[in-house]
């Protein structure tokens, strides 16, 4: 497959470990959320994308946790 930016063919999938914070200050109040995903990473310009399950997504959706997500939730 191609990379989407530059058109590269130097593609690997690599396993990923992403942890996604809210922006600003008012992110500090909500969860973390953490992804897994594997990652294809185009190796001449460094674009990587993947794709976030449903759970998380919802998190990152509403800033408030949801059963079974993976995710930190401020103390």
């Amino acid at each position: 497959m191609n990379c989407q930016t530059c058109g590269s063919v130097r593609n690997r999938i690599f396993n990923g470990e992403v942890a996604i914070h809210f922006p600003g200050r008012d992110g500090l109040a909500k969860p973390i959320v953490w992804v897994f995903p594997k990652m294809a990473v185009c190796l001449d310009c460094g674009v990587t994308q993947f794709s976030i399950p449903d759970r998380e997504l919802q998190v990152l959706e509403t800033g408030t946790p949801v059963d079974g997500a993976v995710c930190s939730c401020a103390a």
